[in-house]
């Protein structure tokens, strides 16, 4: 099993806070965007652009690149963040999210926006989208990598469902999904909205290798998906990554109170406290 060092790990810890602290700073400042999605894909996302897959702003147009769908699109200030720390554009031009005009919408738009694989924002589309990808590469004969990250709540569509058999009856072993599993969705906890019941067996009873983590770890995190890339046994996988909405401040955890909610100033402070950024 591949691990990261320790001096990486602690790199990849940090860049987490720093772009939690950095998320709460923008939403609060234009008092719009989603937070708790947010928060909880950060480890997900940092890991899987800055050690796990292969882009990189000069090989965004390259054939043989991985592709990355956030079908979750509410998250896209994560996804935003991560593509600028790439250099897919400035990280000053954070500061127009969501605003006229901007490059930065608040669902990822892959006409307007470097790095975005897929417009994304009515929830269910990319994992379809990422199926003929990965159908489009093993055609080609490449070896890239297409990666899924979908919300729980997202799975309450059945078109993630017929894309989950599609991808099973293709073989597409180098399509892997990871849900954010955080239990928590727009109007309330997943399993008061729509009970899923057994995920990983469901998934299973679809044909997918199912693997799962704690998704605020970043070496669990990486070692999963190093352990997914690996598999390569004509089966699509997918990664259940434990996650908590809200991550990294209290007040915002396990609900769905901060799931659009714009911050206000007692709760920006509030937050900063936690992040130990104010004190």
């Amino acid at each position: 099993m591949k691990t990261l060092t320790r001096e990486r790990s602690e790199e990849l810890k940090a860049l987490c806070h720093q772009f939690r602290v950095e998320t709460i700073e923008l939403l609060h400042k234009l008092q719009t965007g989603h937070t708790g999605g947010s928060l909880s894909e950060c480890e997900i996302l940092v890991t899987l652009y800055m050690e796990c897959a292969n882009i990189t702003a000069e090989n965004q147009d390259a054939p043989d690149r991985d592709r990355i769908i956030l079908s979750k699109g509410h998250g896209a200030p994560m996804l935003y963040r991560c593509l600028a720390e790439k250099g897919f554009f400035p990280v000053e031009e954070m500061q127009t999210l969501r605003q006229v005009g901007s490059r930065l919408q608040g669902h990822p738009n892959m006409a307007k926006t470097p790095g975005v694989e897929l417009s994304t924002g009515p929830l269910g589309m990319g994992l379809s989208a990422g199926n003929g990808m990965a159908c489009a590469n093993r055609l080609m004969g490449n070896e890239a990598y297409v990666y899924v990250i979908l919300g729980d709540g997202e799975l309450d569509e059945g078109t993630i469902w017929e894309a989950a058999m599609t991808a099973s009856k293709f073989k597409n072993d180098r399509l892997i999904a990871i849900v954010d599993w955080n239990k928590v969705q727009l109007d309330g906890m997943s399993a008061d909205v729509m009970p899923i019941g057994d995920l990983a067996g469901k998934w299973r009873s679809f044909g997918w290798n199912v693997l799962e983590c704690d998704g605020h770890d970043v070496d669990s995190v990486y070692s999963t998906i190093e352990t997914a890339k690996e598999l390569l046994n004509g089966r699509p996988t997918v990664i259940l990554a434990n996650t908590i909405k809200g991550k990294g401040v209290s007040f915002m955890e396990n609900t769905n109170k901060f799931h659009g909610k714009a911050i206000t100033d007692d709760e920006y402070e509030r937050a900063m406290k936690e992040l130990e950024v104010l004190r």
